[in-house]
Formats: structure tokens, C-alpha cells, sequence
């Protein structure tokens, strides 16, 4: 990962669930990510929930996007 990328990872199943409950949103209505992104894990498969950290002056924030088809 080059340093000046954002971290990525996936998120379990379980956490998603709980995200999606929490935001009252399906996957459909999340921003997507393509699977050939190179940021993306490598064990990321298309419909998982990919979590974004990045850091800005007020501190890190948290984007969340799910992996489509390239």
C-alpha cells in the first residue's frame, strides 16, 4: 500500500448487518467500489462491505463502499 492511500479492509458479515440496521440502508444505497480497484484488499469479493479510514485535519474519518463487478 502506498502511504499516501487510504486503508481499506473488509468488514465481517456480522458488521455489516449491524451497520446496515444502525443507518436504517441496504448495500444498494452504499457508494460502490469496483473489484479491480487496486486499494481494495485482496480477499475483497463483490457485494462485501469494504470500510475506507482516512485521516484530515479534523481527524479520521469513516467512508463505507460495497464491491461490484469490474
Amino acid at each position: 500500500m502506498h502511504t499516501l492511500q487510504h486503508k481499506h479492509s473488509k468488514i465481517k458479515a456480522d458488521e455489516a448487518e449491524v451497520l446496515l440496521k444502525k443507518f436504517n440502508i441496504s448495500t444498494l444505497q452504499l457508494p460502490k467500489i469496483r473489484k479491480d480497484d487496486p486499494a481494495l484488499p485482496p480477499d475483497a469479493k463483490i457485494g462485501d462491505l469494504i470500510k475506507i479510514e482516512r485521516k484530515t485535519e479534523i481527524g479520521k474519518v469513516i467512508y463505507y463502499r460495497v464491491v461490484i463487478p469490474d
